[in-house]
């Protein structure tokens, strides 16, 4: 569970009480420090951390940290907006204790997600959990619905004695070979009992396609805890391998002209506990809802690449024939597909058939994704906007008349591209606020601007070690 209110100074009711208890077990328990954490709009991972005597401190009171890395790159420069980007003012990072966690990888610490609230107690309008949590919300007020969501993780393993800068595998061994499981087997071996401990359900983890990359898929839940547990599995993914004298990769590409890091959404929408995806009258099984779902994401998707590929390195990954999905289009188990439609085996449609976006890398805030494609939805939702004709095999055969006919087209190439998309997309600004919005087109704008001049491999240099 989530908690699903926003924070106020002073603490929601009983939580002071509350998180002052929890302090002082995880004192018993050997915990030296609580990892405050959030996701800026460029992707990275922000903390602070607090003792566990400060816990009920924070919940009542909030931590400072100031609103710039709201328009942090992922270079630590920063851009400004009307409103964001300046030395001045002050945040409160208030933690989630239904989400608080005892690092298992990192003795002597826990781990909590924060909202962002500003000094007068307002949310602030650039919180990107904060914006995931009322898009939820506004879905089950306005349509009764409710979601369960998953991010898959995939990540390249590296020597930590390599060069500076540079990526060596940490394994050799072909896509999705027992070669790499084994070399691999006792540093598979030790995240899987973290994750474990931590309480993350594992469905399954394996090699995968490029050099040294691995992949984790982890069980479905609300999409704010979803997106929690992908900044906790990354977290642990990162502690696990150091202990290893291992380094890891989450960006988009970490070599030019290879097979990138994927982070895969996975949605299906809910009423009353049924999943709209299963055991209706559309196709394979899907509600007239979820078909309009669907629609709604699909119509958005060239303007979604803006946050759900929110890096020049991004545009490496995002290449015809790779499984990456370039192309607006949907089909049953087309992994080609941008929009991939999971039915699950027959007799089990109802616990596991959900909507996999594929466009989206881990360099993507999964708080702003997910919200964006949930809102992305929503209007394709109220609208009854019609699902077109599914797309089989690779899109890349069709020919330009071809695909126009069909409604294919290919997603923005480019960094730019997908930002002059993203402005001209009302539902997924209006969606946002200004704030987070005008947020979102400045980062972006500041990483294309920074790349520029640099080939594919200087891209990929440049953000190797970012995510």
């Amino acid at each position: 569970m989530t908690t699903l209110a926003d924070p106020v100074p002073g603490g929601r009711p009983g939580e002071p009480r509350r998180a002052a208890a929890l302090g002082a077990d995880l004192a018993e328990r050997g915990v030296r420090g609580i990892v405050l954490a959030y996701v800026d709009t460029a992707g990275i991972t922000r903390v602070k951390t607090v003792p566990p005597a400060r816990l009920e401190a924070a919940v009542t009171w909030g931590v400072g940290m100031s609103p710039v890395f709201d328009t942090f790159l992922a270079d630590d420069s920063v851009v400004t907006t009307d409103v964001l980007g300046s030395p001045d003012g002050d945040l409160r990072l208030y933690p989630d204790l239904d989400r608080l966690t005892v690092l298992a990888a990192q003795p002597g610490w826990a781990w909590a997600p924060v909202d962002r609230v500003g000094q007068d107690g307002a949310p602030h309008p650039g919180c990107s959990r904060t914006f995931l949590r009322r898009t939820v919300a506004r879905a089950a007020e306005r349509y009764g619905l409710s979601f369960r969501a998953a991010v898959e993780i995939e990540w390249a393993v590296g020597l930590d004695s390599a060069p500076p800068g540079e990526f060596v595998p940490a394994a050799p061994g072909p896509a999705y070979g027992a070669v790499r499981q084994v070399a691999l087997s006792d540093f598979a071996a030790d995240l899987l009992a973290a994750l474990d401990a931590q309480g993350v359900d594992v469905d399954q983890v394996h090699p995968e396609y490029a050099a040294g990359q691995f992949e984790v898929s982890v069980g479905a839940l609300d999409p704010v805890a979803a997106a929690d547990r992908s900044v906790l599995v990354r977290q642990t993914i990162r502690a696990v391998a150091a202990r290893h004298g291992l380094r890891v990769s989450f960006a988009p590409a970490v070599l030019a002209g290879s097979v990138g890091n994927g982070g895969h959404l996975h949605l299906s929408c809910r009423r009353g506990g049924r999943n709209l995806h299963a055991g209706g009258e559309g196709r394979y099984g899907m509600t007239a809802e979820a078909e309009s779902f669907l629609a709604g994401v699909l119509a958005r998707l060239p303007a979604l690449t803006a946050v759900t590929a929110p890096s020049p390195a991004s545009y490496l990954r995002l290449r015809p024939s790779r499984w990456a999905g370039v192309f607006t289009s949907w089909g049953r188990e087309t992994r080609e597909a941008a929009l991939r439609v999971v039915t699950g085996t027959a007799g089990h449609e109802e616990q596991s058939a959900n909507l996999e976006v594929k466009p989206v890398d881990l360099a993507a805030n999964p708080y702003l994704a997910l919200g964006c494609v949930v809102a992305a939805g929503l209007d394709g939702l109220a609208a009854g906007r019609p699902l077109p004709g599914e797309i089989t095999g690779n899109p890349a055969r069709y020919g330009p008349d071809d695909a126009a006919a069909l409604g294919v087209r290919r997603l923005p190439e480019s960094l730019p591209e997908a930002v002059a998309e993203f402005r001209a997309d009302r539902v997924l600004r209006d969606a946002l606020g200004p704030v987070l919005a005008d947020a979102v087109t400045a980062v972006r704008q500041g990483e294309a601007a920074a790349a520029e001049g640099l080939d594919d491999a200087g891209v990929a240099a440049a953000y190797r070690w970012a995510y």
